[in-house]
């Protein structure tokens, strides 16, 4: 007779499995860039992979499509640090979020936040080495997600340190993660917590934000809420008055490509980070590379017509995007091509800033 440990063992071990075939069903759903892109990494990162992002995205769920005041959203956070860490339900977590989240949300988003419990236990079956990057990062974004709440106003952030910190929480953070990630498992790969690849990393994911607040300006006005640095603006003549008419002011279209500037600085992190990662691990430079090249064409679409006013006029085309992807896949294994790659999707836009140190993203 098999004694109860070893049943239980084999029920956990069923459990897991079971849970982890939910989370890579539910992935093409709130995420189909994803669904291509996290089967190029290798084997050992692609469930730790899946499963961070999905916890990223009920955490960013709570923050856009959630009801609840900004403290209420925080508890909410905090609780799923708690849960992750074996220190609350997950499931009383679930229903809690369930309770608050707006009419309009996404149904596959919805589904992820009934699914959490399973998610959480996914995190818990991953290798013991894997598991602190990924709750440190959805520890770290939903507690600043949740502190930003606070701070949001339709007249924009404080300044470009402020920005910077915001970027770091909604994305530099998942570089960090990512990077530590690619250091456990990856010959060749600078060791997990290296400073300098972790400062790229870190200012890789801060370029990809930007881009996305850039982009998005408009649709987050409509919802009354601006991301955008006022420093920035106001240095170009537009100080960001809520009550303003931004489209077709010259000094908003000024202040917009100046926050074009300040994405390419961080880009360039981006293409010094793609060329460290080893050409044996071409899956690892696609998967990096497919993102820094939609983000470049963005911005240059953008560079293009700073007087946009709807995420539609910058949009890369279908064509354009095939045509990375096949850019990128074919620099994974040869860093000259990798380089073209590169510089082709951000052909014209201005040149990056000199840094004089590392910035230091949070305040």
């Amino acid at each position: 007779m098999r004694s109860t440990s070893a049943m239980s063992e084999r029920h956990r071990a069923y459990r897991w499995a079971v849970n982890r075939a939910y989370q890579e069903a539910a992935l093409p759903g709130v995420s189909r860039t994803f669904a291509l892109t996290i089967p190029e990494l290798p084997v050992a990162l692609r469930d730790t992979v899946t499963n961070a992002y999905l916890l990223c995205r009920v955490a960013d769920t709570v923050e856009d499509h959630s009801r609840a005041e900004p403290d209420a959203k925080h508890d909410l956070m905090i609780g799923l640090k708690e849960a992750l860490q074996g220190r609350r339900d997950p499931s009383e977590l679930s229903s809690a979020i369930q309770k608050v989240l707006d009419w309009d949300t996404p149904p596959a988003e919805r589904d992820l936040v009934v699914g959490l419990p399973r998610l959480v236990d996914v995190t818990g079956g991953l290798p013991e080495a894997h598991r602190e990057p990924v709750i440190r990062c959805v520890s770290v974004m939903g507690e600043g997600m949740a502190d930003f709440q606070r701070r949001r106003s339709p007249a924009g952030l404080r300044d470009r340190e402020q920005f910077e910190a915001y970027c770091y929480y909604v994305a530099g953070v998942v570089g960090e993660m990512l990077t530590d990630l690619f250091g456990l498992e990856v010959e060749g790969f600078p060791s997990a917590g290296d400073p300098e690849m972790m400062d790229l990393g870190r200012r890789f994911g801060l370029g990809l934000q930007a881009t996305n607040v850039i982009k998005d300006v408009w649709a987050d006005r409509q919802r009354g809420v601006c991301w955008l640095p006022r420093d920035v603006f106001t240095e170009a003549g537009c100080p960001l008055d809520p009550d303003a008419e931004w489209a077709g002011d010259p000094a908003f279209a000024r202040g917009i490509a100046e926050m074009v500037t300040i994405g390419v600085e961080h880009m360039e992190a981006a293409r010094s980070y793609i060329l460290r990662i080893p050409t044996t691990e071409p899956g690892i430079r696609r998967f990096c590379a497919w993102a820094a090249t939609m983000s470049l064409a963005t911005l240059r679409e953008i560079h293009r017509r700073p007087g946009f006013c709807s995420g539609d006029e910058v949009k890369i085309s279908r064509r354009q995007v095939r045509r990375l992807a096949g850019l990128s896949a074919y620099g994974a294994e040869r860093d000259w091509a990798m380089r073209v790659a590169l510089a082709w999707s951000g052909r014209g836009l201005p040149r990056p800033l000199v840094r004089s140190g590392r910035s230091q993203g949070i305040s």
